[in-house]
């Protein structure tokens, strides 16, 4: 019999969003909703597992996990890279690692449902409308406004695309954007700190990397207006989060909508959940049926093939696979 587990399942919606029933007779899939984050419980519940599917950088998979696995073959991540897997770690060991196909457009459009939050007020009108009350804050329009992007990618280009239907002027900065790329999405490449001066929101899109991580601090945070919004939906050591909540509750700027944390879950204690400037989601830009539909059923079908000894969307390269 081959084991399969399924981890981090918060929706408990993996068994319908996918045709398991592809798989052999003797496969037994064992689906986990809860979230285990001290490594020695995880490898202790993974120990005599073959095959895990993980869900995003839900679970990190880092070599001193990966060694205490000695019955892992085949591990696999939703989309196409991830920065919590030790892919070379992976392959040392002989674990083929498998990524699947993915949607875009399903976080640039959470990223407009949080600007649209922080203008228009909606979650303080909501709360005060079901507790009795009736228009406590003025909001503001997009119309005229700067929307900044950090990242012109393929996430970025799209957000871009709203802002201009909105009428925002928009501006952009990354390391190796170029105006060619700018113009494409009628946007005017700017210098970092021109994007963090003048933006009336920020928008973060860009790969967590070396490069990226810490890349807005403290006196990046002091550039920006104090009317001004960030709103993050990529990763979220991008932003120093302790100047980040200091900025917040000093009210240097006038808001953050945030998909992503340092830490995830967010903690109970966590500042951020009683800072009332922020819009919060549980990262949730790819959580869609139809992100899932495609994560699962690819996933399904990664097992099928490495079973039947001809694995697809392989990431790494195991040099002995197991």
């Amino acid at each position: 019999m081959t084991k399969i587990a399924v981890l981090d399942d918060y929706q408990s919606v993996a068994l319908e969003t996918a045709d398991w029933s592809r798989l052999r007779p003797d496969a037994q899939v064992d689906v986990f909703q809860d979230h285990l984050a001290d490594e020695a419980d995880l490898a202790e519940r993974l120990n005599d597992y073959e095959i895990v599917v993980g869900m995003r950088e839900r679970t990190p998979f880092q070599r001193s996990l990966l060694e205490r696995l000695p019955n892992l073959r085949l591990l696999i991540t939703t989309g196409m890279g991830n920065a919590s897997f030790d892919m070379n770690a992976a392959a040392d060991l002989g674990i083929t690692v498998c990524g699947t196909g993915g949607l875009p457009y399903p976080t640039a459009e959470l990223t407009w449902a949080l600007i649209l939050a922080l203008f228009r007020k909606v979650p303080d009108e909501d709360r005060a409308t079901r507790e009795g009350s009736w228009q406590v804050s003025l909001g503001e329009g997009l119309q005229g406004k700067t929307l900044g992007m950090m990242g012109l990618g393929r996430l970025g280009s799209q957000v871009a695309t709203v802002g201009n239907a909105f009428g925002m002027n928009v501006i952009a900065w990354s390391q190796n954007l170029a105006q060619e790329r700018a113009s494409e999405f009628n946007a005017k490449l700017v210098t970092k700190q021109e994007l963090l001066s003048q933006s009336d929101v920020m928008s973060i899109h860009l790969v967590l990397s070396a490069r990226s991580r810490g890349l807005i601090g403290a006196e990046d945070l002091a550039l920006m207006k104090p009317s001004s919004y960030l709103v993050n939906t990529s990763r979220g050591p991008i932003v120093d989060e302790a100047a980040l909540v200091d900025a917040l509750r000093n009210n240097t700027i006038a808001g953050a909508g945030l998909d992503v944390f340092d830490i995830e879950p967010l903690p109970l204690d966590h500042p951020l959940r009683n800072l009332p400037n922020t819009v919060l989601t549980p990262h949730v830009g790819y959580v869609t049926v139809e992100t899932y539909r495609i994560f699962y059923g690819d996933a399904v079908e990664n097992i099928t093939s490495f079973m039947d000894g001809a694995a697809v969307r392989v990431i790494n390269n195991p040099s002995n696979p197991r």
